[in-house]
């Protein structure tokens, strides 16, 4: 492979329980690469079951890079992801390794492929004040203020950013979209199941999630920050653990939290170009396909 493909990214995403943990680390030790983490909630510290971060032996076969590194207590969001990303990435591909990224937050993912717009920071008092509000009405204002925008209006956190950002700088949130330039070129794959897999797959990892101790996980740990809190499950098991949700019922909402959300997952993926699409339905050997892919996009860089 060229020196100018072994230092940008391989990218390996796609939906939640999808299977790319265990694929990346194989095919990180064939190349000889390591894995930056590009999921939202696994830079955390603390939660581990909950936010299903690869196993620990996984993770002893090769290293892994913003993986439990931030407290629960702080914020975090995608330009702090991309500054650790880059820094990351440059300091591996320094090593003679390749840097593999995996993970399913698209918005990290085009953060490190397109950058960022220059947004302005979080303004402490407006946001306490906008989180003091139901978010009803907050998707309220800022459909008035963006009626163009296309933030997921059932995410408090990205509600609240997109108003937040409206009202300081005076412009629609989506206008800043505009900033957003390609830097570099993306080399990937999306790893993809067809739906009715892909839904028995996050409904057994949800169970095991439980058979695995979330419950007594949620229940021993403190205080969350804003970002933190937005983890999938989260709410439910500890609606569960107040005693105002049954057991059955916070497993299937979960369940469909889950698959709702590999719904949008796959959604925003498929705006990305330049990442190769890789069915796992009824793959006889992924490692192969991944490994073809990676063959096949390096010669193009």
């Amino acid at each position: 492979m060229s020196d100018a493909a072994s230092e940008s990214p391989f990218l390996i995403i796609g939906p939640t329980a999808a299977g790319k943990s265990s694929l990346a680390v194989e095919f990180a030790e064939r190349i000889g690469g390591e894995i930056v983490s590009a999921d939202a909630f696994q830079v955390y510290s603390g939660l581990d079951i909950l936010s299903a971060k690869p196993a620990s032996d996984l993770r002893s076969r090769v290293p892994h890079h913003i993986v439990g590194e931030v407290s629960l207590t702080a914020s975090f969001d995608a330009g702090q992801w991309r500054s650790r990303a880059t820094r990351c990435i440059a300091e591996i591909a320094a090593r003679g390794r390749t840097p593999v990224v995996c993970g399913g937050t698209g918005l990290y993912i085009r953060a490190l492929t397109h950058g960022l717009a220059e947004l302005p920071p979080a303004d402490p008092a407006l946001r306490a004040s906008l989180e003091r509000e139901p978010l009803s009405a907050l998707a309220v204002r800022l459909r008035s203020l963006d009626p163009a925008g296309i933030v997921d209006m059932k995410n408090p956190r990205r509600v609240i950013r997109a108003l937040e950002v409206c009202i300081l700088t005076g412009q629609p949130f989506s206008s800043f979209r505009d900033g957003w330039k390609s830097e570099s070129p993306i080399r990937g794959v999306i790893l993809t199941r067809d739906r009715a897999q892909l839904h028995a797959r996050i409904n057994a990892r949800t169970l095991s999630m439980f058979e695995s101790g979330v419950v007594e996980e949620v229940a021993a740990t403190g205080e969350t920050g804003p970002t933190a809190s937005q983890m999938l499950g989260l709410r439910e098991i500890r609606e569960l653990l107040a005693g105002r949700l049954p057991l059955p019922e916070c497993v299937e909402n979960i369940q469909r939290a889950t698959r709702n959300y590999a719904r949008r997952q796959i959604t925003w993926f498929r705006k990305e170009r330049g990442c190769q699409w890789i069915d796992l339905t009824e793959a006889a050997d992924p490692i192969a396909d991944l490994e073809h892919a990676w063959r096949a996009l390096s010669r193009r860089s």
